[in-house]
């Protein structure tokens, strides 16, 4: 049997393309397919303008506790949900709160100074640090027992197309934010490759035995043996090709609808489509970080399904007093929860390829959003809800915090990976390291 590297090498050496290559480094005759390594994985999902806190935040503490009516949805998963009431964003510096509100939340550290002009604050740049999700997938990218095709995917809805500090929260590193992907045609693409790609794959194996056969008359007899050792390689990977009847290993590529367009109307099938093509990544192991962001700060769509006209940002500036804004802002606060439930639902329905449980039990979302309230523009109390069980937290409870950093969070994020950095972004905010009380 081949040694991973020297099957990663032969592959390469047979000409395949990059898209092709994870693909076959996935089959099991590679030997690379199962791990006795627990899968985790990690999805940040974000939200904009806020929240509304009487209809947000449960009024109890600790593990009796009732969900209100923007987080009722996700009654049905309470037991694996945490909800984190006292984190605070105290990031400050350049640009207004929305600006850092999205820029600082998953990089804990300042906006660098720019030209992009926001409210009446002073103008700001891209964030000067890279993101946790980041930091979490190099860590896990640089072992090979959790390294996977792609360290990260960013899923997008309706994000918009410009590039600015409003439209980005992933960062790969200083001044280089990373554009989520908002397509499900082309995420679907970067997934699976071109049909071309796909039918190169199921003929290529043939052409690889041809070759393989034309060799063995002119090497030596260990040489021979190699070349024997491939070609029951190659066989055995036609047989699983042929077994499976597609170019994935645990589970069939997704049926997107067609002809869906990017329009604000179409939100609700778009978010569909990509939690659909999340759940197929980590079912197949293709990542195990990955980003879903709806819209962006300041995010301006016309939730009609809803009943809802007005843009989400206008009603996110009106007053408490407004009782029919409060309504309408409940109401769309509900409708991402649904969202996040039927997340929940899909990796719950979906038993873990060669392990125990399903894929919730071993993911951990943690849905946020860059304010705490959108009328004041706040970033006290950023809204953490975390719901599955990929990080070992011990879940089922509402938890309340005096005013924490929400860095301490980010740190936390890296720990329940085994990954025990002290501080993340500005550590000015880290001093006393981890959030207490997540494990206990």
């Amino acid at each position: 049997m081949l040694r991973p590297s020297s099957r990663r090498e032969f592959l390469k050496d047979l000409g395949l393309s990059a898209a092709a290559l994870p693909f076959l480094l996935n089959l099991p005759s590679l030997g690379l397919a199962s791990s006795s390594t627990r899968k985790q994985r990690l999805v940040v999902m974000f939200s904009p303008n806020g929240v509304v806190p009487s209809t947000f935040w449960p009024d109890e503490q600790g593990e009796s506790f009732t969900l209100k009516r923007s987080l009722a949805p996700l009654d049905p998963y309470k037991d694996q949900l945490m909800v984190l009431r006292g984190v605070f964003d105290k990031v400050k510096g350049d640009g207004d709160n929305h600006m850092r509100g999205i820029g600082c939340l998953l990089t804990g550290i300042e906006l660098f100074p720019g030209n992009i002009q926001g409210g009446s604050h002073t103008p700001a740049g891209w964030s000067s640090g890279h993101s946790i999700d980041q930091e979490i997938a190099r860590y896990l990218q640089s072992k090979a027992e959790t390294k996977t095709r792609f360290g990260s995917l960013e899923f997008g809805v309706m994000v918009p197309d410009r590039a600015d500090t409003w439209t980005r929260m992933v960062y790969a590193g200083p001044n280089k934010p990373i554009a989520p992907i908002d397509d499900p045609y082309q995420m679907f693409s970067k997934l699976y490759g071109k049909a071309k790609d796909q039918a190169l794959l199921r003929s290529v194996l043939d052409d690889v035995t041809a070759d393989l056969d034309k060799l063995k008359s002119a090497v030596g007899k260990e040489d021979q043996r190699l070349l024997e050792e491939h070609a029951t390689f190659v066989r055995e990977m036609e047989r699983e090709l042929a077994e499976a009847g597609n170019l994935t290993l645990n589970h069939a590529q997704p049926q997107l609808d067609s002809n869906v367009k990017e329009e604000n109307d179409n939100i609700p099938k778009i978010s569909k489509m990509q939690i659909d093509l999340m759940v197929n990544s980590f079912a197949n192991d293709f990542t195990r970080v990955a980003t879903l962001q709806y819209t962006n700060s300041v995010g301006q769509a016309r939730m009609r399904w809803l009943g809802v006209d007005e843009n989400h940002h206008e009603l996110s500036h009106e007053p408490d007093s407004n009782a029919e804004a409060q309504e309408k802002l409940t109401k769309i606060n509900t409708w991402f929860a649904e969202q996040l439930a039927y997340l929940c639902q899909r990796l719950r329905e979906t038993p873990e390829p060669g392990g125990e449980g399903t894929l919730l039990d071993n993911t951990t979302i943690l849905w946020t959003n860059e304010l705490g309230q959108g009328n004041s523009h706040t970033l006290d109390n950023i809204p953490f809800v975390a719901v599955g069980g990929g990080l070992g937290w011990k879940m089922g409870r509402s938890l309340k915090f005096d005013g924490v950093p929400h860095n301490r969070l980010l740190v936390s994020l890296a720990h329940g990976f085994g990954h025990e950095i002290k501080s993340f972004g500005n550590g000015e905010f880290c001093g006393e390291g981890p959030l207490t009380g997540l494990n206990a």
